[in-house]
Parts: C-alpha cells; sequence; structure tokens
C-alpha cells in the first residue's frame, strides 16, 4: 500500500514535488521607493513557489541594514525560504559571527558563504576570513553551538562553482580541489556563476564528480534580454555572452523582440542543463520578475520531474 493511500492528511497539507529546485536571486533595495518595487517582484515570484530566493550582500556587509530590512519582510510577509548571501572580504571573523547568530535568530536557515569580490587594493587584515572554506566551517562550529534553540536541526550552507575558471585561480582543476574543500568543510550545494554555454556547466559537472563532489550544482542562469547588463556581467566575471547574442539583441526593433530573443535563449540554455542534468536552476532576476517568469512560462519543468517513490521500482 503506498504512503498517499495511508497518510491522506499529509497529501493535503503537503502535497510532493518532484519538479527541478527553482531559486531566484535578489538584491537589497536602496531606497524605501525601490523597496515598493522590490515588494512587487517577491509577490510575482512567490507564485511560482520557489524553493528560496537569495538574498545578496555588500562585501564587508556595508548594506546590512538593507539586507535585514529585504530578509525580514522575506521571512514575515510570505511564504518564502531566504538564502542570505555571507561574504567573508572585509569583514572580522567576529563581526561574521555576530551577523551570522542575529540571522539565526530572526529565523533563517539557509547561508550562501562566499568570499566576495576583493575590493581594489584590499589588503587582508589579521582576523579576516580569507575564503569561503573556512567561513563554511565557521557556520558549523556556529550551529554546533546552537543546537539546542536550533530544535537539532541544521542550517543549510550553500557555496560558489564556477563553470569557467575563476579569474584568480590559476587552473580548472584548482577549482575543483577548492570545491571539493568546501564540501568537506560542511557545504550542502553549490550554485554556479553565470555562464552561456551549456558545455561548461557539464564539464564541471563531470570534473566535480570525478574528484569526488556529490552535492547538487545548480545553474546559475540569467535571463539573457538586456545587452548592456550582459556586457557588465562579463566585465566583472571574465565570462563573455556569445557575440551573435549580443547582435541580435542590439540590432532587435524594440524592447518586446529583444525579450523575445533573450527569453529564446535562456529557455534553450536552461533545457540543455537540465537534459544534462542539472538538478535545478537559480535565476538571478536583477530584482525584476518579468523576464526569469517569462523563462518560467516557456520552460516545462515537469518535464524533468523525478518518478515519486512510489514508482520508482
Amino acid at each position: 500500500m503506498s504512503a498517499t493511500t495511508t497518510l491522506p492528511e499529509l497529501e493535503r497539507t503537503a502535497p510532493v514535488r518532484h519538479r527541478p529546485a527553482l531559486s531566484y536571486e535578489l538584491f537589497p533595495a536602496r531606497s524605501d521607493v525601490s523597496f515598493e518595487r522590490l515588494r512587487e517582484t517577491i509577490t510575482q515570484l512567490e507564485a511560482t513557489a520557489p524553493d528560496h530566493v537569495s538574498v545578496t550582500s555588500r562585501a564587508g556587509h556595508g548594506n546590512l541594514a538593507r539586507v535585514l530590512e529585504l530578509t525580514e519582510h522575506v521571512l514575515a510577509e510570505t511564504s518564502l525560504r531566504p538564502l542570505v548571501h555571507l561574504t567573508s572580504v572585509g569583514s572580522s571573523r567576529v563581526q561574521l559571527e555576530t551577523i551570522i547568530h542575529a540571522l539565526l535568530d530572526r529565523g533563517v536557515r539557509g547561508l550562501l558563504a562566499l568570499r566576495g569580490d576583493q575590493p581594489a587594493g584590499h589588503r587582508l587584515e589579521e582576523d579576516e576570513i580569507p575564503f569561503a572554506r573556512p567561513l563554511v566551517e565557521l557556520i558549523r562550529a556556529i550551529e554546533r553551538e546552537r543546537t539546542a534553540s536550533l530544535a537539532g536541526g541544521r542550517v543549510s550552507i550553500g557555496v560558489a562553482a564556477y563553470p569557467h575558471r575563476h579569474p584568480e585561480s590559476p587552473t580548472t582543476s584548482h577549482d575543483t580541489e577548492v570545491l571539493v574543500a568546501k564540501e568537506r568543510a560542511g557545504a550542502d550545494f553549490a550554485i554556479t556563476q553565470v555562464f552561456f554555454d551549456p558545455a561548461a556547466y557539464c564539464h564541471l559537472l563531470e570534473r566535480s564528480r570525478a574528484a569526488g563532489v556529490r552535492m547538487p550544482l545548480v545553474p546559475g542562469l540569467v535571463p539573457a534580454t538586456n545587452a548592456r547588463r550582459l556586457q557588465r556581467l562579463a566585465a566583472m566575471s571574465g565570462v563573455e555572452p556569445p557575440r551573435e547574442l549580443l547582435h541580435q539583441l542590439e540590432i532587435a526593433a524594440d524592447d518586446t523582440e529583444r525579450r523575445r530573443i533573450g527569453v529564446r535563449f535562456t529557455v534553450d540554455l536552461a533545457r540543455r542543463v537540465l537534459d544534462s542534468g542539472a538538478p535545478g536552476l537559480h535565476l538571478f532576476t536583477f530584482n525584476s520578475h518579468a523576464d526569469a517568469l517569462d523563462v518560467l512560462d516557456h520552460l516545462d519543468l515537469d518535464r524533468w520531474s523525478t518518478p515519486s517513490q512510489g514508482e520508482n521500482r
């Protein structure tokens, strides 16, 4: 007899989801006016029932008040789970401990542990955590201290993965070694930096699995509808978008055609990585829901659904 026939109350209150994981990235508003617009975006994204929304933060947590504002809104006024970014660069260990405790006190149970972008001319301070792996270790240490208050639960820790070589890394093999170290330190999953070639994600998956990485590697995708945004991303990440895509966006007759071109490209990229075994999708929204929702409207995530336990025989 299947579980759904013996426990019908669970079927009513917590329907089983089999689609790939879905998440969005948001960044804190810079003003009260932009926060109101962000609230509307969150409402629209919430309707798609994502597994979480990530909340970005600046290096050194210079926008901590706005990070907390967005995090508290998500916790108090939505059904969403926040994944809050923690960056080690520019913060002392004591400051990071204080921030982690404050987030846990508010009910946050998901943290994305990142080194963060090095500001120009930055010199590492003596009490500064230099990169993500020891930050993961710090989160796990605080989790152990607070086991009782967390009801024995665990904090879910995400980290970054790089389909293309990290700009500061000597080789992709070194990137793989870093990813292995982050998983061994206690990371649960990784979200990739932006990429535009599905082969880049497939190669990341292959070399990571060969090195022993077993945590999910979730592809991070940007709806490719804005040429200037793609060029800014390229300047920051070193990952160039396809020239043909940029050309099509630049000669498009209007915004409607640009959106059609960009959504079509992103949907094709998403389909190809999901066909290759990606466990889900993480969409960088830039605080705009329209393009992300257009991508989902053209992408049938149920196509990649896994069979339920009762069907897997």
